[in-house]
C-alpha cells in the first residue's frame, strides 16, 4: 500500500524486482532496531518456499487459524500460525488481488478489485466450495483500482473503500473510485464519505467511528490520518464526480474546490464546511512515506504500556507507528511517536493474535521498501519490559501536557532548555505533494512536573491551531538514567480545549524562508562551454523504484547535459555520488536523517560524496543538470535519495 511520495497509499506496490548490490538484507536503521528489540520481538512465522505470500489481508477464524489473503489472488489458511512449523492450505485462488479480509459467521469475506466476496467452506476439507459475490463495482483497467476491506460494524455491515485511478493524477473514473462504502450481508450499498486517494488502511474505533490513513499525493500534502463520518469530504476533489447520484451524502461538486493559493487543508476546511482536515499528519519521509494500516490497542495491557492507543503501519519504511489520539470540543486530534522499525517487508496489515502479539503482513514488489524482502509475515511480541516513552501528548489552552511510561527525574524534566518545539504545515493544493511550510520555532516557557514524575505541563508559547507541532525531548531522562527510546512526537492541534488558545504568539526572526542554493546542482550550461555539451545523456524511470538504465559509461573530464526525465507517478531525483557501495549507502542513510529541512534541500545531504545530483522531480516531469565527468576512472553511482528509495533505486556510473 505504498503511496510514497506519490503517496497513493499503494503506490508503492507496483511490481518490483529487488536489486541487491552485493548488499547483505541490511535492517533499516539497525541501531534503533535493536534498542526497540529489547521490548518489542519481531518474530518470523516460516514461509514454505514455494509460496508467494505478498499479504493484502489478514483474519483469524474461530479455530485461531491465520487466513492470509494475498495480491496473487489467494487465500491461504495456516494452522498454528504461532509455533515454528506452522500448516499452510490453499483455500482459495483465482481471485483478483485481496487487498483485505475479514472472517464472518464461519466465512472468509475479501474486497477484490471488482467486487466484495464471501468464501465458504462448506465440506469441512480447508477448501473454499463457493465464492459468492456480495456486491460488485465498475471497474477501468487501470492498474490503481485496488480495493480494501471490508473492515465490520457490530451489526454486520461492513465498511470498503475504493482507491482512485492512476492517470496523470488520481482519478475516479468509474462510480464511487474514492469512496469509503457501507455494504451490508445481502449487498445494498450506502456511500459514507469521499476525497479519498488511496486509503489502503481504515478501521472503525470502539466506538463506532471510522478512521481511515492516506499517503502524500496530489492535494495530499503529507501522509495523515481523518475521522470520516456520513457526508465528509476529505480532499481529494475526484469523487465529487458523483456526488450527483441519488445515494450520495453529500452535493459537493469537484468545482467547488479550487487551487487554495497557498492555504493549508486546515484553513480550506474553514471555507468548505465539508472538507475534513486530519485528526493526525505523519511528517511525510520523517513518520514514513506510505501509510497502511491501523490497529486499536484493545489487550487491557498485555502488549505493553499503550492500552487504547492505535498502531499504524508504514509499507514503504517498514515500520509502524504510534498514535494517541483524544477528543477535544468534540474534534478528534492527536499526536504520532515513532514505535518499531526494521520489518522484513513492508508493513502492509496487521491483527492481533489469541496470545495478544501482533501478526504483520508485508509486501514490497512495485512498492518498495526499507525492509528488502518481496514479502513476508511477522509477529511483533512484547518481552514484558516497558520502555520509557512518551506515553501521551495532550493539548491544553495554553501548552501541552505530557504522560511518561516511567517516572522523570524531576530536576531534568523541570528544566525548559532540553524542550524543542517547532511547528509547521502543508499546504492543500493539486500539486503533488507538498513542501513543509510555515515553519516556526516555539517555546517551553515553563514546565511542572507531578509529583510522581509520570506527567508533565508545559507551557508554550508559539502554538498555533492547525499546525503540527514537533517536540523533541533528547536529554530527559528516568530517574533510572534511561534516555526516551524515542524522544519525538508530533502533534496535530485543531482545537484547544476551551476553544480560545491562551499561548502567546512568538516573534519570529523571519516569516519567510530563504532559498537553499546547491552548488552540486546546475541546472543552466555553464558559459565557459563554449561548444556546448560533448555527451547528452537522457535517463528516466521505471514501475517498481528503477531507473531505465542499469548503468552508464563516459569517458573522464567529459562535458555532459543530463536530462532525467521522470514518467513514474512518485518523486524522485537522481544524484551522483563517490564510487563504492559504501559511497551510495552512506548518502541514503544521511538523506533519511535530515527531517525537517529534507524538503528544501531535495533530499540531498551536504557531503563530499555528492558529486552532482538534480532537484526532487516530480511526476512526468524533467530536469536538466550540466556537469563534467570526473577525471578519475572508477565505478561511481547513481541514486535516488528520496528517502526510502536509495537501497533500490540506483545504478552504475561508469567513468573510463
Amino acid at each position: 500500500m505504498k503511496i510514497i511520495n506519490k503517496s497513493i497509499l499503494l503506490l508503492f506496490i507496483l511490481g518490483i524486482c529487488q536489486i541487491n548490490y552485493g548488499q547483505k538484507n541490511k535492517v533499516f536503521n539497525s541501531v534503533q532496531t535493536k534498542k526497540e528489540s529489547e521490548f518489542y520481538k519481531i518474530v518470523d512465522v516460516p514461509i514454505p518456499q514455494g509460496i508467494k505470500l505478498e499479504v493484502g489481508g489478514l483474519a483469524l477464524t474461530d479455530e485461531d487459524k491465520l487466513g492470509v489473503s494475498t495480491r496473487r489472488g489467494e487465500v491461504w489458511l495456516i494452522d498454528k500460525p504461532y509455533s515454528k512449523n506452522p500448516n499452510y492450505k490453499l483455500f482459495a485462488q483465482g481471485l483478483h488481488e485481496a487487498l483485505g479480509l475479514g472472517y464472518r459467521n464461519k466465512g472468509f469475506y475479501l474486497s477484490q478489485r471488482g467486487e466484495l466476496t464471501r468464501l465458504e467452506d462448506q465440506d469441512g476439507d480447508n477448501e473454499a466450495d463457493i465464492y459468492k459475490t456480495i456486491i460488485s463495482w465498475p471497474l477501468s483497467g487501470n492498474y490503481h483500482d485496488y480495493s480494501y476491506g471490508p473492515k465490520f460494524m457490530d451489526n454486520g455491515d461492513m465498511i470498503v473503500t475504493l482507491n482512485l485511478s492512476w492517470i496523470g493524477g488520481g482519478k475516479s473514473t468509474v462510480r464511487w473510485r474514492g469512496w469509503m462504502l457501507r455494504i451490508s450481508p445481502e449487498g445494498k450499498m450506502t456511500p459514507i464519505a469521499t476525497g479519498l486517494r488511496s486509503p489502503a488502511g481504515f478501521e472503525i474505533n470502539p466506538e463506532g467511528d471510522f478512521f481511515y490513513t492516506e499517503n502524500q499525493g496530489d492535494w495530499v500534502g503529507s501522509g495523515r490520518m481523518t475521522h470520516l463520518e456520513v457526508g465528509d469530504f476529505a480532499g481529494h476533489p475526484e469523487g465529487l464526480k458523483w456526488s450527483d447520484d441519488e445515494l450520495s451524502p453529500l452535493k459537493l461538486k469537484p468545482s467547488d474546490i479550487k487551487d487554495s493559493s497557498g492555504l493549508t487543508l486546515y484553513e480550506y476546511s474553514k471555507k468548505i464546511s465539508k472538507l475534513k482536515a486530519p485528526a493526525i499528519w505523519f511528517p511525510h519521509t520523517i513518520l514514513g512515506i506510505s501509510t497502511s494500516d491501523i490497529i486499536y490497542d484493545t489487550n487491557g495491557g498485555k502488549f505493553g504500556p499503550f492500552d487504547g492507543q492505535q498502531f499504524v503501519g508504514d509499507q514503504g519504511h517498514s515500520k509502524i507507528m504510534r498514535v494517541f489520539i483524544e477528543k477535544v470540543n468534540g474534534v478528534y486530534q492527536g499526536a504520532a511517536f515513532p514505535f518499531v522499525e526494521g520489518f522484513s517487508s513492508g508493513v502492509l496489515r496487521m491483527i492481533w493474535g489469541s496470545d495478544n502479539s501482533m501478526f504483520v503482513g508485508m509486501t514490497s514488489r512495485g512498492w518498495a521498501s526499507t525492509g528488502k524482502k518481496e514479502f513476508g509475515l511477522q509477529r511483533l511480541v512484547w518481552t514484558g519490559k516497558t520502555p520509557f516513552e512518551i506515553k501521551t501528548m495532550k493539548a491544553l489552552a495554553d501548552g501541552f501536557s505530557l504522560e511518561f511510561t516511567k517516572p522523570v527525574n524531576k530536576r531534568v524534566a523541570s528544566n525548559t532548555a532540553i524542550y524543542k518545539l517547532t511547528s509547521f504545515n502543508y499546504l492543500y493544493h493539486k500539486t503533488y505533494g507538498s513542501p513543509i511550510v510555515d515553519q516556526q520555532k516555539a517555546m517551553v516557557h515553563k514546565v511542572e512536573v507531578s509529583e510522581d514524575g509520570l506527567s508533565a505541563k508545559l507551557t508554550v508559547h508559539g502554538m498555533r491551531r492547525g499546525f503540527i507541532h514537533q517536540i523533541e525531548i533528547p536529554e530527559l531522562k528516568s530517574t533510572t538514567g534511561e534516555k526516551l527510546l524515542h524522544n519525538t512526537g508530533y502533534y496535530t492541534l485543531n482545537e484547544v480545549p476551551g476553544g480560545i488558545l491562551m499561548s502567546p504568539a512568538l516573534k519570529q526572526e523571519s516569516s519567510s524562508k530563504e532559498k537553499v542554493i546547491q552548488v552540486k546542482r546546475t541546472n543552466k550550461m555553464p558559459d565557459s562551454w563554449s561548444n556546448g555539451a560533448k555527451k547528452k545523456l537522457v535517463i528516466s524511470t521505471k514501475p517498481g523504484l528503477k531507473y531505465d538504465v542499469s548503468e552508464v559509461i563516459v569517458t573522464k573530464g567529459t562535458k555532459i547535459e543530463l536530462t532525467f526525465n521522470n514518467n513514474d507517478d512518485m518523486l524522485h531525483n537522481l544524484v551522483i555520488t563517490k564510487p563504492g557501495v559504501a559511497s551510495v549507502d552512506e548518502v541514503g542513510d544521511m538523506a533519511l536523517k535530515l527531517g525537517l529541512d529534507g524538503a528544501d534541500l531535495n533530499y540531498v545531504p551536504n557531503t563530499d560524496l555528492v558529486l552532482y545530483h538534480t532537484g526532487i522531480v516530480a511526476p512526468e516531469t524533467e530536469e536538466k543538470i550540466y556537469f563534467e565527468a570526473p577525471s578519475t576512472p572508477g565505478e561511481y553511482w547513481m541514486v535516488c535519495t528520496f528517502p526510502g528509495h536509495s537501497k533500490i533505486m540506483r545504478a552504475k556510473f561508469i567513468v573510463k
